[in-house]
């Protein structure tokens, strides 16, 4: 029965509702976890056999039975497991713009920041201000190099005995090491990665409230962006949040993996269109959200990437804090990240011109929807060019410096 204590790992501040209603979504109250092994098996013993309990601590990336159903649905899996397309990707960014999109996340980190000391640790070792949030509250945070170079965004939700963090697949192991490192001997800080024990969803799109509505999770609904509350789905655990790592319109939900197939289907039989990460990945450059790798690198500092709303400039000392206040300080921002509107296709490392000068470089492109939105994502210096100007890629490829989602909403300090 030792595998039921690992739900603590997941969802340590939830108690399983007893009712055996399939319908039944109920926000849940918080006990401390010192029930013994029988009482929690009374509890869930009249839905779930013991086969069928969602705590094995190393399920598949995607679970078997969630991998069936995507399948016949259309996906197509890669060899790691990430569904590529569900064939239906133009649908599926329609659904962005006038419907809902839900998207399988399981493969990108999570990371689990416990101890009695969590709070003040990932204050110390990432850009946000982590000592204003409380419980049931969340931000993005930007962990960077001592120079304030670029690793990842994360979305970061605490909770009642933990902190959990999304990351990007590639920053996944970097990040969970980089911490470790960084626990000194009277640190009281815990470090898991608890991927592969749990499955991330979002939905993206105008009618998301709809969803939740369906699901029984209004009460979530127009609460600010990194809110997240703790529900009972079919007798399991359930993490649901605002936004959805590339908009602040949407939600993401964090669950078991035994629980993921039942929570799909019910999402998608409330209208949602499934979108695989190929889709995704045209909306993240549509939105103008930076990936590591591309526009998050070594090359480029943090506020470079106009990740402004990530950072705090009034908490104290901090991996890359120096930098950054000089940076503030002394007006020494030389790039900036922007969209950039273009006449044919390019490729990622082209370079950018005005004047026949080379002011930038491409991080990223796509066609867009219907291949008839081709869109960059590139880092330009600041006197060289800003939004409504126009640049050349490459030899001759003619384009316009634009403004998009993700990076309008990040504000600098006045």
């Amino acid at each position: 029965m030792a595998s039921l204590y690992s739900a603590n790992l997941l969802f340590p501040s939830l108690l399983f509702s007893s009712s055996s209603s399939s319908s039944v979504v109920t926000p849940l109250a918080y006990r401390p976890y010192d029930a013994s092994p029988a009482k929690i098996n009374r509890r869930l013993s009249s839905s779930f056999s013991s086969a069928a309990l969602p705590f094995d601590l190393s399920p598949p990336p995607i679970d078997h039975d969630l991998l069936d159903t995507m399948t016949i649905a259309g996906a197509k899996v890669s060899e790691d497991g990430v569904i590529g397309t569900f064939d239906n990707d133009e649908e599926a960014l329609d659904a962005v713009e006038n419907g809902v999109a839900v998207v399988d996340l399981s493969h990108h980190g999570r990371i689990r920041v416990s101890g009695e000391d969590r709070v003040q640790f990932l204050h110390n070792q990432s850009t946000a201000n982590f000592e204003t949030l409380h419980e049931g509250q969340g931000c993005d945070t930007v962990f960077v190099t001592p120079t304030a170079r670029t690793i990842d965004i994360a979305h970061a939700w605490v909770m009642k005995t933990a902190i959990t963090l999304v990351v990007s697949p590639v920053t996944r192991e970097r990040i969970t090491h980089m911490l470790k490192k960084y626990i000194f001997f009277a640190d009281k800080v815990e470090i898991q990665d608890i991927t592969e024990q749990t499955s991330l969803f979002v939905l993206v799109g105008p009618t998301s409230n709809k969803i939740m509505e369906a699901l029984s999770l209004a009460d979530i609904v127009g609460q600010p962006y990194g809110s997240h509350k703790h529900y009972n789905v079919n007798g399991m655990p359930i993490t649901v949040g605002v936004g959805n790592i590339i908009s602040e319109e949407g939600y993401s939900l964090l669950m078991s993996p035994a629980a993921a197939e039942s929570v799909w289907k019910a999402i998608l039989g409330h209208g949602a269109i499934p979108m695989g990460s190929n889709a995704w990945e045209t909306l993240r450059i549509l939105q103008g959200r930076p990936a590591p790798g591309k526009e998050l690198t070594d090359e480029f500092n943090v506020l470079e990437a106009n990740l402004w709303n990530a950072v705090s400039l009034n908490k104290g000392c901090y991996k890359g804090q120096e930098t950054i206040s000089r940076l503030v300080t002394y007006d020494g921002i030389k790039q900036r990240l922007w969209g950039i509107r273009v006449s044919s296709p390019v490729e990622p490392g082209s370079t950018i011109s005005v004047n026949g000068k080379k002011v930038g470089k491409v991080t990223s492109f796509t066609t867009g929807k219907r291949a008839s939105q081709p869109l960059g994502l590139g880092y330009i210096k600041r006197k060289a060019a800003s939004e409504g100007d126009s640049v050349i890629i490459g030899d001759d490829v003619e384009g316009t410096v634009v403004e998009v989602p993700f990076l309008a909403r990040q504000i600098p300090p006045s």
